[in-house]
């Protein structure tokens, strides 16, 4: 015949105690939960930034050559000299 386990009652604090590590728990992975949400919105703008960084870089490459080749036409059409960009004045080097 099995033996007949007594009952045992926690007390209140004990009860309290249990109640509020579980509660610590669920805080502790809520908290985990949001900091992973946060990483992955982290992450998803410096993917942005990388993006965005590389456009920036081809652009630049871009400009480089518009300036390269503008240049080149106006060496061609007025020869070596010196351009003040403010007044538009051209100083031809001889």
């Amino acid at each position: 015949m099995a033996k007949k386990t007594k009952t045992v009652k926690f007390t209140k604090e004990e009860l309290e105690s249990l109640q509020n590590l579980k509660n610590d728990y669920n805080n502790i992975q809520n908290e985990l939960g949001r900091v992973s949400v946060l990483r992955i919105q982290a992450e998803q703008r410096v993917e942005d930034l990388d993006n965005n960084q590389l456009q920036l870089e081809v652009m630049y490459k871009e400009t480089q050559q518009r300036e390269t080749n503008l240049v080149g036409e106006l060496t061609e059409k007025y020869g070596v000299g010196n351009l003040d960009v403010n007044t538009g004045e051209f100083t031809p080097v001889k």
